[in-house]
């Protein structure tokens, strides 16, 4: 298999890298390219946003993409990496089967699912991706295949789900579905006029299975964070039959001028005020999980300098006292995004390295500048004096003494990655800026 030379970035476009790219046909070639390169990273879609997935050697997973084993009795589901959710929804929906756990877009493998340990709009009380992964097949960077889960090599498992593939080659996951009578959701509008106000209706709607709220990070004062809410869950009727168009292209670049703040806050205007309160309507499920996937290529909003996602998460006493700091700092920049979105979390998980923990979450995009980036930079004080943190799949800023602070058990993840010989095996751009081996 020939190395090819190509410039790679996350779906933000920002940093890019010159990576040699290697595309392993099976899962002996896997093992064969480990052995002929010092040290690379297993890459998926690239659908993280910073530089978590550059390396200068990576696997791409693209032809480890079959599916292995689906028990449609149990939904019991075993893929190998390269698998995208996506197509597991094509096959399973119509089955009466759905995913457990899943984030905003589908384009996204199963493998990095894993990797980054994904949450949805569910989190409070399903957790995260990993918590429904019953096994995992890893390459190690000896060169052994092991199978690890909850119960078998456990801190292996507890350091991949959520390990930024840094454990090894994940090259196969088992997880466990769940099952729904319905392609189409019961979705539900609640409109709130200030943060405070949409923090008590993800409180309010806590039974809610899923929540997620657009959030107005430009407006001030007493409108500061108003929300537009929606709740929902899976329908009982209205049938399996499942949709899937092709996303619209976006031929080229838009103009980075074009995101500003005039644009920015009129579209929070419209999108505040066409929504209408306590509406409640059946929708099919993939808008419902995933809108932005019917533009394929909406990164390219934001021109070719790119942009970076910003989403961290701030623990849930004072955290809606604290949020609003944040977002007060953000409104008096002028650089919030026009998609802005706030969750709920429940309570952390035993992974290692994984975001969530019990909170708000919110995640903002800003276009890449050197205003905006130093604006970050500010952001990741606060989030740290706030006893919050930011998430590794779309960080491409935060510097070692931040992570070390605020992910308190890299040691652990450190010392398993030394056990199983992923030490000098397995690194991004992301692993060497943050400061692990």
């Amino acid at each position: 298999m020939r190395a090819m030379t190509h410039t790679i970035s996350g779906w933000g476009g920002y940093p890019k890298q010159e990576a040699q790219v290697l595309a392993p046909l099976s899962l002996s070639s896997c093992q064969s390219q480990l052995g002929r390169n010092e040290c690379l990273l297993a890459r998926g879609m690239g659908r993280s946003y910073g530089d978590c997935a550059n390396a200068t050697t990576v696997l791409q997973t693209s032809y480890l993409n079959h599916f292995i084993a689906f028990d449609s009795g149990t939904g019991l589901l075993t893929v190998e990496a390269g698998v995208m959710l996506r197509d597991i929804l094509k096959v399973t929906v119509k089955r009466g089967w759905f995913l457990p756990v899943t984030p905003g877009t589908s384009f996204v493998t199963i493998g990095g699912a894993v990797a980054s340990d994904v949450h949805g709009k569910n989190h409070h009380v399903a957790g995260t991706f990993g918590q429904h992964v019953m096994s995992i097949t890893l390459l190690l960077g000896t060169g052994e295949i092991v199978s690890t889960s909850p119960t078998e090599l456990p801190d292996l498992f507890h350091a991949t789900c959520g390990g930024m593939g840094l454990t090894g080659v994940i090259l196969t996951a088992t997880i466990q579905l769940i099952p729904i009578q319905s392609a189409y959701m019961d979705q539900k509008i609640i409109k709130t006029g200030s943060l405070e106000a949409a923090c008590a209706a993800f409180e309010e709607h806590w039974d809610s299975t899923y929540s997620v709220a657009w959030i107005d990070c430009l407006v001030t004062g007493k409108q500061l964070g108003r929300s537009v809410l929606m709740v929902g869950e899976h329908a009982k009727d209205s049938g399996l039959d499942l949709t899937i168009k092709d996303p619209i292209t976006l031929p080229v670049y838009t103009p980075a001028a074009v995101l500003n703040r005039v644009t920015m806050r009129a579209f929070n205007q419209i999108y505040y005020f066409k929504a209408s309160h306590l509406k409640t309507r059946v929708v099919p499920i993939l808008p419902f999980f995933y809108p932005l996937d019917a533009i394929g290529d909406w990164n390219k909003l934001y021109g070719r300098a790119g942009f970076v996602q910003y989403q961290f998460v701030l623990p849930k006493e004072r955290g809606v006292a604290n949020m609003r700091k944040v977002l007060a700092k953000i409104a008096q920049s002028g650089s919030g995004s026009f998609l802005a979105v706030l969750k709920q979390f429940g309570v952390a998980n035993q992974n290692m390295l994984s975001f969530p923990i019990e909170g708000y979450t919110l995640a903002l995009d800003f276009k890449v500048s050197a205003t905006n980036l130093t604006l970050l930079q500010k952001l990741d004080e606060m989030v740290v004096g706030m006893g919050g943190r930011v998430y590794l799949a779309k960080d491409a800023l935060m510097q070692e003494v931040v992570f070390k602070k605020t992910y308190p058990k890299w040691q652990a993840f450190e010392a398993v990655r030394e056990k199983y010989g992923a030490i000098g095996k397995f690194a991004s751009a992301q692993s060497m800026r943050l400061g692990l081996a």
